[in-house]
């Protein structure tokens, strides 16, 4: 029999989502079946997976050993690594980032490991302010994805309340995102709400937007931009993301005829790449709070702005205000 005792970290999560974190590769019929059996108690208890755990609770285990995690050496790894971040905004709670374009937010299919998360990990080991030796089920995480050829903002939460919080709020619509993007061709009107239905095909890794709903699965979107300035026929413009799909803003502005330079999914890719474009120009250049609710442990947050100034984006450079 082995004890775990929850710590803040992991207190406010279900049993069974913390045993899946907890331990190793144990399978979900076996982990229930053992809560079944009273073969995991909580507070010496009988428990149940659904349960919710507080901090200062004890779970008492009676699993073979291969189901535990061995002891762990921790953080070795992290402290080898030179993190390579530029915080916009620091706390005790969060990390906001400006995440630059061609690199990874999380590990890819290839095993990738050259990642912002895990250079975000190391920055937090090497202050003092995370330990993998100390966690059973959490690390720090990030709270929203952006495109590995896209730039902008990333928040990254560094203890669990405040990953809860994010998360919460990027769900309820209390956290705004606006993006700049350099498109083909100059939208008419110059500002508007553009509305359709967005379709992902997994297979390619793209989507296709339609504006009528042509059912199987469709998601509705809505996009709302303004022209911010012109170069020639082109345009530089502010895109306030109002549903967060896949390639949103990409497919949408090449849907309507503008697509984004660089974008080699829905773009004009070999022209773009012979004028030095290799990504797609767009970029998460700015978040904003709401004012209102209970933002908890984030409550330094309510009604603040974070941005990134345009003139450090590479494409603005070749706009003059309109």
């Amino acid at each position: 029999m082995k004890e775990l005792i929850i710590s803040k970290n992991d207190a406010g999560q279900r049993l069974d989502k913390f045993l899946t974190k907890a331990l190793c590769d144990i399978p979900p019929a076996l982990m229930y079946k053992a809560i079944r059996k009273k073969k995991i108690k909580v507070n010496r208890h009988r428990a149940e997976g659904k349960q919710v755990l507080a901090e200062g609770d004890t779970l008492q285990l009676f699993l073979p050993d291969e189901f535990f995690k061995q002891e762990q050496t921790g953080g070795h790894d992290l402290a080898r690594i030179t993190p390579r971040i530029s915080p916009v905004y620091e706390d005790e709670n969060i990390l906001l980032l400006n995440k630059r374009p061609g690199i990874l937010v999380h590990e890819d299919g290839e095993g990738t490991g050259d990642t912002l998360i895990t250079h975000v990990q190391a920055y937090l080991y090497q202050k003092g302010e995370y330990d993998p030796r100390e966690e059973q089920s959490f690390a720090p995480a990030l709270c929203n994805r952006i495109d590995r050829n896209t730039g902008g903002i990333v928040i990254a939460a560094k203890n669990a309340e405040a990953l809860r919080v994010i998360n919460e709020k990027i769900r309820d619509g209390s956290i705004h995102k606006f993006y700049l993007c350099a498109v083909h061709g100059i939208p008419s009107p110059r500002e508007a709400t553009l509305s359709g239905y967005l379709m992902k095909n997994s297979k390619e890794n793209t989507v296709q937007v339609y504006d009528t709903n042509p059912g199987r699965g469709a998601k509705d979107i809505r996009t709302r931009y303004r022209v911010l300035a012109t170069r020639g026929g082109d345009a530089l413009l502010e895109i306030n993301l109002l549903t967060g799909r896949t390639h949103q803003i990409r497919a949408h502005m090449a849907h309507i005829g503008h697509p984004l330079w660089g974008d080699g999914k829905y773009g004009i890719n070999r022209q773009d790449r012979a004028r030095g474009y290799k990504f797609q120009a767009l970029y998460a250049y700015r978040l904003c709070f709401d004012r209102e609710g209970d933002w908890g442990v984030l409550n330094g947050l309510r009604g603040r702005e974070f941005s990134i100034s345009p003139a450090e984006i590479y494409f603005t450079k070749e706009f003059e205000q309109a």
